[in-house]
């Protein structure tokens, strides 16, 4: 039995209607790529020495992630002070793997390339494991980085377990007023095999300096 135009026609329109309805439903219910207590996403990014690297490569180490842009004026007060590098210092050397990420796009302010990082790492005194490029912005966007610094904690069972500021001194002076460094409470908790108290904060700092999207 053959279907008359008009009866095709209709098909077509409540067919074309569930679809749409489905996609919307579909992105209602569409879990966040990133969330505390759920598995870090991983990814894939290559070090300002041509070298890549996963997150994944990390199990069994606590990982914090450090979105960096070495001319926003709040990382410049970090390193100013010594405080970002202290802390880097203090934690891997207790295991901990800290990566800086650097999702300036070219052109935009803090871009780094392989040619401009070593110097300025060097310049800053950072006490990173690794620096890593993120220029398309997809890591970035992924984890929903907002600002420089973001900070992100991951466990050795790659959950994350913190999401947020460095501290609570929402200034450029480089933590010189903070009464809670989170990063800091964190990790020592973290390492001390007891759950984060502080799972979550708003960051603060300059916008992530992302690509321009294409329209």
């Amino acid at each position: 039995m053959q279907l008359s135009m008009k009866n095709l026609s209709i098909l077509k329109w409540t067919l074309a209607v569930l679809l749409i309805a489905g996609g919307t439903a579909f992105k209602f219910f569409e879990p966040k790529a990133i969330e505390v207590g759920k598995p870090a996403p991983n990814f894939k990014l290559m070090d300002y020495q041509g070298k890549m690297h996963q997150l994944s490569d990390f199990k069994g180490k606590v990982v914090v992630l450090e979105w960096y842009n070495p001319e926003c004026p709040f990382v410049v007060g970090h390193y100013k002070t010594g405080n970002m590098q202290k802390l880097q210092q203090t934690y891997t050397e207790k295991g901990v793997v800290w990566l800086l990420i650097n999702s300036s796009a070219p052109g935009k302010q803090g871009h780094l390339t392989k040619e401009t990082a070593p110097g300025v790492l060097k310049e800053n005194n950072v006490k990173a494991t690794n620096l890593l490029f993120d220029h398309d912005g997809t890591v970035g966007r992924l984890y929903e980085a907002k600002t420089t610094p973001h900070m992100y904690i991951i466990d050795k069972d790659g959950i994350l377990v913190y999401n947020g500021a460095i501290d609570d001194d929402v200034s450029t002076k480089g933590g010189a007023n903070a009464k809670v460094n989170y990063v800091a409470k964190a990790l020592d908790e973290l390492l001390a095999g007891k759950p984060v108290t502080t799972a979550t904060t708003k960051p603060y700092g300059c916008s992530v300096k992302y690509a321009d999207k294409v329209q």
